[in-house]
C-alpha cells in the first residue's frame, strides 16, 4: 500500500499483534478500521474517539486519498486541533507524524499510559532512521 501523502510504499509494523502501515518518508501511519479497536483494546474506546471527530473544512491540506479505495478522505476534527484523514467507507484513519499519539494522549483514552509507551518505543527511531519492517 502507498502513502496518501508521499506516495511511497509503506511498510508493516507490529504493535503487540496490531499491525499498521507505517511512511517511513514522512512517519505517518495508516490504521485500518479494525486495527484501531484493537490497539484500543475494546469498542468503548474507540466509540469514545469515533465520537470525538467532527468534519471540518478547515486547514490548508489538500484532500487526501484513501491507500485502501482512492477516494478523497474527510478531514475531521479529533480531540482539540489535531486534523485526521477518514475514508468516507470507514477503511481508516491517516495519522500525519505525531497525530496518532497526540490524539492518544489528549483524548485520555489508555489511563495507564500504555498504548503510547509502546508506540513511543515503535516510532522512536522516527527522528534517527525509520523502524525495521517485519
Amino acid at each position: 500500500m502507498n502513502c496518501p501523502v508521499c506516495k511511497e510504499p509503506m511498510v508493516i509494523l507490529e504493535l503487540h499483534e496490531v499491525e499498521v502501515d507505517y511512511c517511513v518518508s514522512c512517519f505517518g501511519v495508516w490504521l485500518d478500521a479494525g486495527e484501531l479497536e484493537l490497539l484500543l483494546e475494546g469498542a468503548a474506546e474507540k466509540e469514545a474517539l469515533l465520537r470525538s471527530f467532527e468534519k471540518t473544512g478547515r486547514g490548508t491540506e489538500k484532500k487526501r486519498k484513501c491507500p485502501r479505495c482512492f477516494k478523497k478522505m474527510n478531514k475531521v476534527l479529533c480531540v482539540g486541533e489535531v486534523c485526521l484523514d477518514t475514508c468516507p467507507d470507514n477503511h481508516g484513519l491517516w495519522f500525519d507524524k505525531g497525530e496518532l499519539m497526540q490524539v492518544l494522549k489528549r483524548g485520555k483514552l489508555d489511563s495507564n499510559s500504555k498504548i503510547p509507551k509502546l508506540l513511543s518505543e515503535m516510532f522512536a527511531s522516527e527522528q534517527k532512521s525509520p523502524p525495521t519492517p517485519l
